[in-house]
């Protein structure tokens, strides 16, 4: 037996999210059936609106409703630096830490032969073009992720930016505290040893 077709149309966009299987479609689907209508009306405002109303920074390519950003906006941030994500969600993570206080740039991705995804596909030429502007600008710190895509966007970064006279460096990476050394992987206890500090 089938289910009627809106509840099927609604499974169907659920499973449509990333992670989201079968089972948790179908349990979305019928929590959402059971919200009040005002609630549901709400929920459906909030994802056109997110849809309608949001765009990418035209000067570092975070999500914004603005443009610029707010970030790129506040001159009271660090002029000297810029960090580089891969993804918008990235920009919230590092800032809510209250320890940067540069700037960003969001590559929308990262270098990944397989999928076919090369420079060309990325927010780097955009990047490339705001060193070339911003002559103050005297480190770019690479904040992609610890995967083998990852590095090698690093290092795709570094042989460009470097001929600029461009302070370019890379996050630590290692043991996250609190984990044990028997249990990590041979890349996280290299890059461990790699970024080993004095104590």
């Amino acid at each position: 037996m089938q289910y009627p077709a809106p509840i099927e149309k609604l499974i169907a966009s659920y499973m449509k999210l990333p992670g989201i299987g079968s089972k948790t479609a179908t349990r979305l689907a019928f929590y959402t059936i059971d919200m009040n209508k005002d609630d549901v009306e709400a929920f459906a405002t909030s994802l056109t609106d997110a849809k309608s109303k949001l765009h990418y920074c035209s000067i570092c390519g975070n999500i914004t409703d603005d443009d610029p950003c707010e970030i790129c906006q506040d001159q009271g941030r660090d002029q000297t630096t810029i960090l580089v994500v891969e993804q918008p969600k990235d920009v919230m993570s590092i800032d809510r830490t209250n320890e940067y206080h540069g700037l960003y740039h969001v590559l929308h991705g990262v270098l990944s032969p397989i999928e076919g995804r090369g420079p060309e596909d990325l927010n780097i030429e955009s990047l490339i073009n705001r060193l070339q502007k911003h002559p103050e600008v005297k480190e770019v710190i690479v904040a992609t992720n610890a995967t083998p895509e990852g590095e090698a966007t690093a290092q795709y970064l570094a042989r460009l930016i470097k001929p600029a006279q461009i302070k370019v460096t890379r996050l630590a990476h290692g043991l996250a505290v609190g984990s044990d050394i028997e249990y990590a992987d041979e890349m996280t206890l290299l890059k461990a040893v790699e970024g080993r500090t004095e104590i």
